[in-house]
Formats: structure tokens, sequence, C-alpha cells
């Protein structure tokens, strides 16, 4: 059935799901007319803001609130309005399809950030889950010289029959002087002081862990390391797509609400 969404925040991955789900043929409403909608589409990561608030108190009871990690302060607000509230961050297909733009934003980060070819380059990825699969497959097509740090003894033989070399994290201080690019995906602290010290001067570190990471950033700054926090890569790197890919999750839910006896 076609819905009428209220899309809340400007960025270029609302604007792309707002004309994902045209394209569907449901129909798009600014905030000003969020009291004739029956979804309230907020952004990733999801904020209170005095239009939110606004927003929440003109819409109709029962309207769904879909929102992307909605801090402690949207939730509350969701709840006082009286509204179900869907954190679509949480579905596993969009984390799966996340990597993708993830992983390849990462790759042009670490060409922009090194003065070498990825081709015939030593990587190192901590981490071997969604984003890290992403990352060393691509690394790999591109000709990089991958390992895979993994604790998961599964992972580290999913990393050796994609083709790539795997070590245990416990092996870290002895991995890393042998590379000047390093990607952490573990959102634990991995990349401590210690292990920094271990790394190349000059060694670029991207890291895709959820905020705060796994890097001791104030320590590789004082070590000469160029390491970088890299979150919200696929609504930096390819808004678009990762708009469409929202709104995909957005009918997902939408499908099985319908279902639900």
């Amino acid at each position: 059935m076609p819905y009428t969404f209220c899309i809340m925040g400007g960025d270029a991955r609302q604007r792309a799901a707002a004309r994902a789900l045209r394209r569907a043929g449901h129909t798009v409403l600014g905030p000003g007319q969020a009291a004739l909608c029956q979804v309230l589409l907020l952004p990733l990561p999801a904020a209170s803001t005095p239009e939110l608030q606004a927003v929440l108190a003109c819409a109709a009871p029962g309207t769904l609130v879909l929102a992307g990690r909605p801090s402690p302060q949207v939730r509350q607000a969701v709840e006082a309005a009286g509204l179900p509230l869907v954190d679509y961050s949480c579905r596993p297909e969009l984390a799966a399809l996340n990597a993708v733009p993830t992983a390849e934003g990462c790759l042009a980060l670490l060409l922009e950030q090194r003065d070498r070819t990825l081709w015939q380059s030593p990587v190192l990825v901590l981490g071997y889950g969604r984003v890290g699969q992403a990352v060393a497959r691509r690394l790999a097509a591109l000709g990089a010289w991958v390992t895979v740090a993994a604790r998961s003894a599964e992972q580290r033989a999913a990393a050796r029959c994609a083709g790539c070399r795997a070590a245990p994290l416990t092996q870290l201080t002895r991995l890393l002087p042998g590379f000047d690019a390093v990607v952490n995906t573990i959102p634990a602290p991995v990349l401590t002081r210690t292990e920094l010290a271990c790394l190349p001067a000059g060694a670029v570190v991207i890291d895709l862990a959820s905020a705060p990471g796994g890097t001791d950033f104030a320590a590789a700054a004082d070590l000469g390391l160029r390491a970088q926090l890299a979150t919200g890569l696929p609504a930096r790197s390819a808004p678009c797509t990762a708009g469409e890919l929202l709104a995909d999750t957005v009918l997902n839910i939408l499908q099985e609400r319908e279902e639900q006896p």
C-alpha cells in the first residue's frame, strides 16, 4: 500500500531516500505537513531538535517514527508523544548493504592519504565482520596483500578461504611493523599506544568502528601516525546509494508490519 512520509533532515542521504520513496509510489511531505503523514523518517543518527519536537507535537496518533540510532532524548520525546518507534539502524539487511559504501569510502581514504598504490601494498585489516570482509575483498581485488587479524578462529579461516592471510589478534604487536596501512573495524580498544608504537613512521590508520573507535588517536598523533576515525562513510562517500538502501529498508519494515496478524 502507498504511504505518506514526512522526512526530517536535509542531508544528501535523506534527500536520496525521499526520491527513492517517491519512485516507489509513495508520497513525501515536508515537516510542515507532518500531521498528514503516516510515517516520520528521521536521519541517522537521530538527535533531538526544536523542529523534531514541533513535528512530534502535531503528528497524528499512530504515526510510525523510524529513526537511526535515536538518542535517549529522541526516544523520550517519541515515547512522550505516544508514538511507536523503530530503530532502522538495527536492521541486518541495512548493516550488510552499508558495508559496501563503507568499504569503498575506506579505499578512497587510503588512496588519498598514501603515496603508493594499493596494488602490491601490504594492508592489515582488523576484524572480519561485515565491514571487515567487504574491505578485505575489495583490497584483494585491487592487488593488495591483505592480512586479517581477528579473534575468532572461524573468521580467520574465512579470511584464508577468501585468499587473505590471517593471524590472531594476540599477534598484533608482531604483525604491525610490517604494515604502513591499517584498517580497523573492531569497536574496542585494539590499537593502544603500545600497538601503535609498533607501526612504521607515517603509517595510515583508518578506523571504521563506531565512535569512539578502537584507536588511541592522541597516541597516534604523538607518534606521527595518520589516524582517522571514519564513521558515517555511506552518507559521506555515497549518499545517493545510502539513501536508496535506507528507503529499501524502510519499505521492508513497513511490509513486515503489514504482514503481522
